[in-house]
């Protein structure tokens, strides 16, 4: 059977004014989200850009024993030894200009230093969760209630201890005034901790008549933008720091009368095999009684 609500949507996009949108603004912040490569690309084009500054600085001033008159090349390695305090003894400064220069550059040094260690090390202690949210959120019959599903799973081999999800819907309402706001409310799951998340976890809302869901159709989610909002926090396990992970589901994500495939299987051995292959598939179930299942 095939659905008619497309898999994913595109969030939605916002028009911002009146605020400053510089990249550059907080450059220790911009290090710390940037992927590794990108961030390691940056502090290695720092350091070449530096040096080859101050090498032109080197070349113009002179006074370094042992450079070559006007070798921009020289003035370029000489400002590599300086920047990292290696000092050969093949090239030094002989003139006013030159120690200058080499004062100025030492110090430059230990702020670049600074930064790169403060960056790498960061990157390094902090601790980012591998979470992976299923595609779709799946509303389907538990236990003869209509009940909303998603799933989640853990891609570490470590566990997250004393795992907790919050799951919020947020949906456009219009006050008595006629005033629009986006409103969120919390949806109240069978289970909201887990004390030990190691591969996967199926969170389970129970649609009843004190839910916010009740009643609600596709058509309905549609008029009032809704979308459902995930946040899961918890312990790694082998640092012992602290991990969170978000997901966002739109309404044309929610996939009505269908449940997540089985991804556990025993095996003849005795053994249980987990399949991940299959983390994303859903199945189709049969329609609740006195449930508005889109048909």
């Amino acid at each position: 059977m095939r659905w008619p609500f497309p898999r994913a949507k595109k969030q939605a996009e916002f028009e911002i004014v009146g605020i400053s949108e510089r990249a550059w603004g907080d450059p220790y912040d911009l290090l710390l989200r940037t992927p590794w490569w990108v961030g390691a690309s940056i502090l290695v084009v720092l350091f070449l850009l530096v040096n080859a500054l101050f090498a032109v600085a080197y070349t113009v001033t002179g006074g370094v024993y042992g450079a070559r008159a006007g070798s921009w090349t020289d003035g370029f390695f000489f400002s590599v030894q300086t920047l990292g305090t290696v000092g050969y003894g093949a090239m030094y400064p002989l003139s006013m200009a030159a120690h200058l220069l080499v004062t100025l550059e030492v110090m430059l040094g230990v702020f670049v230093l600074a930064l790169a260690t403060g960056v790498i090390f960061s990157k390094f202690s902090s601790v980012r969760a591998r979470v992976r949210f299923a595609e779709q959120v799946v509303v389907a019959p538990w236990n003869g209630v209509p009940t909303l599903m998603f799933r989640l799973g853990n891609e570490r081999t470590s566990r997250v201890i004393d795992a907790s999800i919050r799951t919020v819907l947020m949906r456009s309402e219009t006050t008595l005034e006629g005033v629009r706001f986006y409103r969120m409310v919390d949806l109240v799951l069978e289970r909201d901790r887990n004390p030990s998340l190691s591969r996967s976890w199926t969170v389970m809302h129970r649609i009843t008549e004190t839910s916010p869901l009740w009643g609600a159709t596709p058509e309905s989610l549609a008029a009032v933008d809704a979308e459902i909002l995930v946040t899961l926090t918890g312990l790694d396990e082998t640092s012992s720091q602290s991990l969170h992970a978000n997901g966002r589901y739109s309404h044309e994500s929610v996939r009505w009368g269908a449940r997540h495939a089985d991804i556990l299987t025993e095996l003849p051995d005795g053994r249980i095999r987990l399949d991940m292959t299959r983390f994303h598939e859903v199945v189709p179930t049969s329609p609740l009684a006195g449930f508005p299942y889109p048909r």
